[in-house]
């Protein structure tokens, strides 16, 4: 998926509201009173227009204050916005400054016109600097920019806006490249929606594995394997292949292997859940609402649209992107519950739930990774309806065997936006999963998410590994049946500074 804006930024010297004529304007406004900069020279040439407004509180300045303006008398500007940006030199937090990226791109979308000039001024964030403000608001204008629609060729949604010029008061270097970084990444959770937003009649698993070679034939630097059916039998991987037992669409391991490092630099790898549809197998599920589970591959999804960042920004690490592809479906070949199955790790497993069904294609793609020796491993899955209990749809859930890991994507989510809150993965929660007929049961204790966990630590007791459930963050955030790209933002900075 290509990107869809073209950004850039410049310096605000270049400006001049008399002479130059622009589509939309957008104007950070701090909440002070007395006008300075670019806000002073546009009160000028409107005879205080400006002024006049703030006098009368219609422009605050304070964050999440967005005023309209269609013309401005003396401005060149067919449509004006003007966005609070806070206090004047007063540090604000991260979640103030994403307020304001998503206000700003609010603004830039509902002005539809093509091309759109920001003028935003220095904001101050505790502990982040220039390139991060810039590259969060290219992230979020790129982001802010996809629509999803199936519905033909005829009546697709168009995107009127196409370009954007930031205008920044700041003369430090290397800004242009964060811009182009949050709008790459931007572009990866797009690439993300747009699959995870996809029919299942169409997003199966062949199709993933299609979409994976599609990002090598794009990216050198990626390289794909896929393996089918049959060469997952030869590895044993008896319990992947349950899944999708009760389902005419082939299942499929898939391997994007980026190597920008050194040959003998371990890997960071993530894992996804690539559960095409999931109807629960013969354990099936209620029939209100299961149309939502074309969004059970969200996890694969995720990892495609980080595979597609880290192949454009091309870091110097070694970094592999998994799927374990199925479909769940109910048939008279269908894995039953009480059927016992065999892992790729030697392990037995007891399917007590069909509907249980993501740890089992994990577990095998679990053991599978093992062979690359990585540095760290990630797997991330709509695994359990419980974390949406726990932990709404604000936060990823994230258990892990190391805190160091657990640390790094819990700071990662925090840099990022993308936020993630730590649940335990202690020994007591294990007991839940024993089995009279197998070596562990699928399911199991109450705890839901964390138990769920706990069957996937059985496969990673070889290298440091963290499970982020999604099942709250991928999708339905606001009530809204679509994907939120979540979490290709988080991924990308752990990936990106791990």
């Amino acid at each position: 998926m290509k990107k869809l804006l073209n950004q850039s930024i410049s310096s605000n010297k270049k400006l001049n509201f008399k002479k130059d004529k622009f589509q939309t304007l957008i104007i950070g406004v701090s909440e002070a009173k007395t006008l300075d900069g670019n806000l002073k020279v546009i009160n000028e040439v409107s005879n205080g227009t400006i002024k006049k407004l703030i006098s009368r509180e219609e422009i605050t300045g304070k964050i999440g204050n967005s005023v309209y303006l269609p013309a401005i008398s003396g401005v060149k500007a067919e449509k004006s916005y003007f966005v609070g940006t806070g206090k004047k030199n007063k540090k604000i937090s991260e979640v103030d400054y994403f307020k304001i990226c998503q206000s700003i791109s609010s603004a830039a979308l509902a002005s539809k016109s093509a091309s759109v000039k920001i003028i935003i001024p220095e904001v101050s964030i505790e502990n982040r600097d220039t390139s991060w403000t810039v590259e969060v608001l290219g992230r979020h204008l790129e982001a802010s920019s996809y629509q999803y629609f199936f519905k033909g060729k005829k009546n697709q949604p168009k995107n009127v806006l196409k370009k954007v010029e930031i205008f920044m008061d700041s003369k430090k270097v290397g800004l242009s490249a964060a811009l182009k970084k949050g709008q790459i990444i931007g572009a990866g959770s797009n690439f993300s929606k747009e699959l995870a937003n996809t029919p299942a009649n169409i997003c199966t698993p062949t199709h993933l594995a299609n979409q994976a070679r599609a990002l090598s034939r794009t990216f050198s630097a990626v390289k794909t394997k896929v393996l089918g059916e049959k060469e997952m039998k030869k590895l044993g991987m008896d319990c992947l292949l349950s899944v999708g037992n009760g389902s005419v669409q082939e299942s499929k391991l898939i391997i994007m292997n980026y190597a920008g490092g050194k040959k003998d630099e371990q890997p960071h790898i993530i894992v996804g859940k690539g559960i095409t549809f999931d109807t629960g197998g013969i354990s099936i599920k209620p029939s209100r609402a299961m149309d939502e589970m074309k969004y059970d591959m969200s996890g694969a999804a995720s990892v495609l649209g980080t595979m597609r960042a880290i192949a454009e920004l091309k870091p110097k690490k070694n970094i592999i992107g998994v799927i374990a592809s199925a479909e769940n479906m109910p048939s008279g070949t269908a894995t039953k519950p009480g059927d016992v199955v065999s892992t790729m790790s030697g392990q037995t497993v007891e399917i007590l739930n069909t509907d249980a069904e993501g740890r089992l294609v994990l577990c095998d793609a679990l053991t599978y990774v093992e062979r690359f020796k990585p540095a760290s491993v990630i797997d991330i899955a709509t695994l359990t309806g419980a974390v949406i209990v726990a932990l709404g749809h604000e936060a990823t859930g994230v258990m892990s065997n190391d805190q160091k890991l657990a640390d790094k994507i819990l700071s990662s989510g925090i840099t990022s936006g993308d936020k993630a809150w730590q649940l335990p993965l202690w020994d007591e929660y294990q007991g839940g999963l024993k089995s009279r007929y197998a070596d562990i049961a699928n399911i199991g204790g109450s705890a839901g998410t964390i138990t769920a966990a706990c069957f996937l630590s059985r496969f990673t007791e070889k290298y440091k590994w963290a499970h982020l459930d999604i099942a709250g963050t991928a999708y339905g955030i606001g009530g809204q049946k679509v994907s939120s790209g979540r979490p290709v933002p988080l991924l990308s900075e752990y990936l990106l500074s791990a």
